[in-house]
């Protein structure tokens, strides 16, 4: 565990900070991607509801 000393002496226990990157935009195929799964999930849940609408 990581322990960071005050200026006081006191002794704080703080999380691991995560390594901080920079985020990318998706390419052209992965935003095909996004969309085709999109579609896809857009007309799973359609279909879920009109199952449950029809029981």
């Amino acid at each position: 565990m990581p322990y960071i000393k005050d200026d006081d002496g006191r002794l704080n226990n703080f999380a691991k900070e995560p390594k901080v990157y920079e985020a990318v935009p998706p390419n052209k195929n992965q935003q095909r991607n996004y969309i085709i799964m999109g579609i896809a999930a857009a007309v799973l849940v359609a279909g879920l509801v009109f199952v449950a609408a029809s029981v």
